[in-house]
């Protein structure tokens, strides 16, 4: 057997030794690489490494603030929050969203249109946002979902938040309503896009939406490696919106809202006429604000919106009318005041008033005699203004009727409203490209021709003779509300309004006229008079004719009020205040097709003010601030007594 020689195993040897050692030395290396690289990431990155795991595993949400309340003068919501379930789905852990919506649709009812709206939103939103899929959710929907959500990827129950209005159709012309943001409304904040989060569309709601809104608050939530929650670790609920006090006396309201239910469409304003804080702001029939925070249908849209009662119109600022007789003590004042005629000032009625070739009728047929300014105002005479205003001129009385606020926005606190139209020389130049001639004159002189005001601008034209002050209505208390035993001044703000600066013996004239309408045998709201002793209030009836009485018409009998139908009748107005010995309150009431002034709206007049001055709510907390159960119609409703009243214009 042959052998090795030392000398080549000694340098097989010392081979296999280098290769060795540069093994050892290689691995040793990368054993020192990869200790270097864990105690870079694990010591000196650990605190960086440690933020992005915790980030992957906790995940930070947006929650909607909770919405400020509306309150009214006495604290009554009628605004509100009210927790409700919903479930959604989060795009970016759902996957396959078309199989997930049919999987939450085999669970609950999710109509085709509801699919829809999802996928619509998913386009326009974060992929992160959580989408509702249903909201207001009953127990047992909410227990069949929770049930199956491992089999629903992305799908989660959120409780959440609605707003409510605990009144609905009676308060929903001042709270207006809430509904989500709408895609052209979307600024890029993520908060607009959250499921909770809604902004004011009218009333209240919208003018004073900022304020209301609040501060959005987080939730911090941990997620396993699926992205499912697994617990909330930490939660700012951020900071509630504002609460906002009104005027408005919540039970007047009411009470308003059920004593025109008489009539198939009309609306009344209330106000102080010391402070100008609205009382009440009623338009019937109305709608339930609750139906578009839910999401209202496209079938109850159609009828809301073709109903030719105009629900959804707050008739009190955004109804224009003409105000017919109701305007007569705007010519009343604008002559006093322009010195053209005194309270003496007397005319002959003969019932009828002859320009050029033309005849202009009074109401009553045989006419009324010979009167001054008192007789004037309480047999509502059209001969005794048509005089009056041919004297005055159409741009005095335009300008007077601008002082009382009429022809502009009144600077009410909720959106809408219009400014309804004062005719001057200029203006039907401007308008029609013809001049004016003296036969319109005595068309504006009964509140008739190219007037158009709201109802709220007759109550602040009523209000303002009676104050002297240029009074801005208003909806807003920032005072905050009444409550009994704290202290307050119940003529809060009353000087902050400048004075008009007119002849306190022209605003007896004008007031003693209108207490003579109601109060005095013969006037023309006689009828409507309230009776008790200490509440007696003064009033103006108005009918304004908005179709053209022909002369055959004349001659062979006009056809009254119920012969014809409620859309070609007259429309019926009253403006009033109380009590005439000290005035405290003023109200005007507009019946839609009413047929005659002191018949049908002065008896609302008379009912609310009566109801007014028993609350008081001005000066005193009521004894029965919050509302109570209904106690039956009230006087003059349907089912509730109306009392005699005489036919008037």
């Amino acid at each position: 057997m042959k052998t090795r020689p030392l000398a080549q195993d000694k340098s097989r040897f010392k081979v296999l030794t280098r290769r060795t050692l540069m093994l050892g030395g290689l691995q040793a290396g990368m054993v020192g690489t990869l200790a270097a690289r864990m105690y870079y990431l694990q010591v000196l990155q650990a605190d960086k490494y440690k933020v992005l795991a915790e980030e992957n595993r906790i995940n930070l949400r947006l929650l909607a603030p909770q919405r400020g309340r509306i309150l009214d003068r006495f604290g009554v919501p009628l605004a509100i929050n009210q927790q409700s379930y919903r479930v959604v789905i989060v795009a970016e852990q759902a996957g396959d969203i078309d199989s997930t919506l049919n999987a939450i649709g085999t669970l609950i009812p999710l109509g085709d249109s509801e699919r829809h709206r999802v996928l619509r939103e998913m386009k326009r939103k974060h992929s992160f946002v959580p989408i509702v899929v249903r909201e207001n959710l009953s127990w047992e929907e909410v227990a069949r979902i929770e049930v199956n959500i491992p089999e629903l990827p992305g799908v989660q129950i959120e409780v959440g938040r609605n707003r409510y209005y605990p009144f609905a159709d009676r308060a929903t012309q001042i709270t207006g309503y809430v509904a989500p943001v709408s895609e052209k409304e979307l600024t890029g904040d993520p908060l607009m896009e959250l499921p909770d989060f809604r902004i004011g569309k009218a009333g209240i709601e919208k003018a004073q939406d900022l304020e209301l809104r609040g501060t959005a608050g987080t939730s911090q939530i941990e997620v396993n490696a699926f992205g499912r929650v697994v617990r909330e670790i930490n939660r700012d609920d951020g900071t509630p919106g504002e609460e906002i006090a009104t005027t408005i006396d919540m039970a007047l309201q009411d009470f308003t809202m059920r004593r025109l239910r008489s009539e198939e469409s009309a609306t009344c304003v209330v106000m102080d006429v010391v402070t100008g804080d609205v009382l009440t702001i009623a338009s019937s029939p109305s709608y339930d604000a609750n139906t578009f925070t839910q999401g209202i249908s496209n079938t109850l849209w159609t009828a809301l919106n073709s109903d030719p009662h105009t629900p959804l119109y707050n008739k009190a600022i955004q109804g224009v009318y003409l105000p017919g007789s109701t305007f007569k003590p705007v010519v009343a004042m604008a002559a006093l005041e322009a010195g053209i005629i005194t309270p003496d000032f007397r005319v002959n009625c003969p019932g009828v008033f002859t320009l050029g070739d033309h005849d202009y009728h009074c109401w009553r047929h045989g006419g009324h005699g010979t009167l001054d300014l008192h007789g004037g105002l309480k047999n509502s005479c059209d001969v005794y203004f048509y005089e009056v205003a041919m004297k005055v001129g159409v741009d005095r009385v335009a300008a007077m009727a601008n002082r009382l606020g009429m022809g502009a926005p009144t600077g009410i606190d909720i959106p809408n409203e219009r400014p309804g139209n004062i005719p001057t020389k200029a203006w039907k130049l401007a308008k029609y490209g013809v001049r004016w001639v003296d036969g319109d004159t005595p068309s504006i002189a009964i509140g008739q021709g190219y007037i158009n005001v709201t109802p709220l601008q007759l109550v602040t034209m009523l209000t303002r003779i009676i104050s002297n002050r240029a009074i801005v209505p208003h909806l807003l208390r920032p005072a905050g509300i009444m409550e009994a035993g704290k202290p307050f001044d119940p003529d809060h703000g009353a000087k902050d309004f400048p004075e008009l600066g007119f002849n306190p013996l022209h605003i007896n004239a004008i007031l003693s006229g209108m207490n003579a309408v109601t109060n005095e045998p013969g006037g023309t709201g006689y009828g409507a008079r309230i009776s008790e002793p200490g509440m007696e209030m003064g009033g103006k009836s108005g009918t304004s004719q908005f179709r053209q009485i022909t002369a055959a018409e004349r001659e062979h009998g006009i056809k009254k009020g119920e012969q014809l139908p409620w859309k070609d009748r007259e429309n019926a107005v009253f403006i009033a205040f109380a009590p005439v010995g000290n005035p405290r309150y003023a109200c005007a009431v507009y019946v839609e097709h009413g047929i005659a002034g002191a018949k049908y709206a002065g008896p609302i007049a008379r009912d609310v003010l009566r109801e007014c001055q028993r609350r008081d709510p001005s000066r005193r907390v009521p004894p029965d601030p919050m509302i109570v159960a209904d106690a039956g119609p009230p006087q003059g409703a349907p089912g509730g007594p109306v009392p005699p009243t005489e036919k008037t214009p």
